[in-house]
């Protein structure tokens, strides 16, 4: 049998339909891994279709899902916090566990990449761990405002911005949350494998990023350097290449 794919729909914990996409090996399998999108994205970014493909194909059940608020999911993205995505994730671990996944693993890009690690010491059947072109240093979502959006947000409580074409709002909410979570303390502690992918030529996020989280937990942590790939992968051939080395370490991780 060949890998197929299949749409499939969960309730978050506000009750909100999400969307995902489940890719499935010819045959059964007890591995799984939960892919995450990165900020105002969808879980059809080029490079988790190609990550859901070619896991399916190396024999993993892969699901790929729109956080609450993007993609085809329900809910407002105004309500979007890490903590609320974090519980996204897991609910996607336990779907992909209803289907006989014992072994799980987690990779997530940009913003999904934080999600996803966050997730990942949340849940003892998770295994390992890969974040792709995350800013990983540390949160302080604040410094990426301007000043006159943070007077918006004193003023208003919230704070409109436009992204990939889409009129968007973010509540103190989304602020206040992303300060409860210490990036380097959790990559510090960490006591599952962890592989670090990013490309050198990111535009978006430095690939110093990646080396400073490797820094924190060098025993647990790979590091994977893309030559000349940009943040979103947006080269065919850079999508082939990480894919293939991020399938072949889950492989010898899980």
């Amino acid at each position: 049998m060949h890998p197929m794919e299949r749409p499939i729909h969960f309730n978050n914990e506000q009750g909100e339909k999400i969307s995902g996409t489940l890719h499935l090996p010819g045959a059964g399998t007890d591995r799984g891994i939960v892919l995450t999108h990165c900020f105002t994205c969808s879980r059809h970014t080029g490079i988790l279709r190609q990550l859901g493909d070619d896991l399916a194909g190396a024999g993993f059940a892969a699901l790929r899902f729109d956080f609450s608020g993007n993609g085809q999911s329900e809910g407002e993205f105004s309500q979007s916090t890490y903590t609320k995505q974090i519980s996204e994730t897991k609910i996607a671990c336990a779907m992909l566990a209803s289907r006989g996944v014992s072994r799980v693993g987690l990779a997530g890009h940009s913003m999904g990449a934080v999600v996803a690690l966050l997730a990942s010491v949340k849940m003892k059947a998770a295994r390992a761990v890969c974040t792709i072109a995350g800013r990983l240093s540390g949160m302080n979502a604040m410094r990426f405002l301007t000043g006159a959006q943070r007077n918006e947000l004193d003023l208003a409580g919230r704070v409109a911005f436009t992204s990939r074409g889409r009129q968007l709002m973010l509540t103190h909410d989304f602020f206040s949350d992303a300060d409860r979570f210490d990036l380097p303390t959790t990559i510090t502690h960490l006591k599952i494998p962890l592989l670090i992918v990013h490309g050198d030529q990111d535009e978006i996020i430095s690939v110093a990023e990646a080396y400073t989280a490797h820094g924190f937990n060098p025993d647990r942590s790979e590091l994977a350097i893309v030559a000349d790939a940009d943040h979103m992968f947006s080269n065919k051939n850079h999508r082939e290449e990480v894919s293939l080395q991020v399938v072949a370490w889950f492989e010898s991780r899980m």
